[in-house]
């Protein structure tokens, strides 16, 4: 899936304060899926995306789809950490259940993202998620072009799904 030369060039444009900031630096520190870091994994996704926005001609607004598709895990933490599974009473807790509400409140706090972008965010794991669910075509897309970079990522253990490390 790549994007054209122009396509990449507004993508950076777009994301260009977003993807300088300290704290989405951080998000080099973690591994997501297999060997790719949570930064490359969000970068995948912005780049799955907006190649799903323009090849299907959706009309999903561009700088609304790229943010929450980028901050979509901006949750900040080693979630291989968070231990096993407790029980039925700690299930929600687990990071699949709970890491959108973490990267959606990170988002808020750092960036001061709108509402859409807090619906991509939120609903990003949706069915997993039953309660946060895809409000907006900007949301579906994201929701979509996760899982599909989830499972390239994990099960063909590649790293590049749409974007290379310093391009989109």
């Amino acid at each position: 899936m790549q994007l054209s030369q122009t396509e990449r060039e507004r993508l950076s444009a777009i994301l260009e304060q977003y993807d300088h900031h300290p704290k989405v630096q951080e998000m080099r520190e973690f591994i997501q899926h297999g060997d790719v870091t949570t930064y490359q994994h969000c970068k995948n996704v912005v780049v799955v995306s907006c190649w799903i926005n323009h090849r299907f001609h959706l009309g999903a607004d561009e700088t609304t789809l790229a943010v929450g598709a980028f901050l979509h895990d901006f949750y900040l933490y080693d979630w291989h950490k968070q231990g096993s599974f407790h029980g039925l009473r700690h299930l929600f807790e687990m990071h699949g259940f709970s890491h959108p509400g973490s990267a959606c409140v990170n988002a808020q706090r750092v960036f001061g993202i709108t509402k859409k972008e807090q619906n991509i965010i939120a609903s990003h794991m949706w069915p997993l998620t039953f309660r946060h669910i895809p409000t907006c075509r900007e949301a579906v897309i994201v929701c979509l072009a996760d899982k599909y970079c989830a499972i390239v990522e994990s099960m063909f253990r590649r790293t590049r799904v749409g974007a290379d490390e310093e391009e989109w």
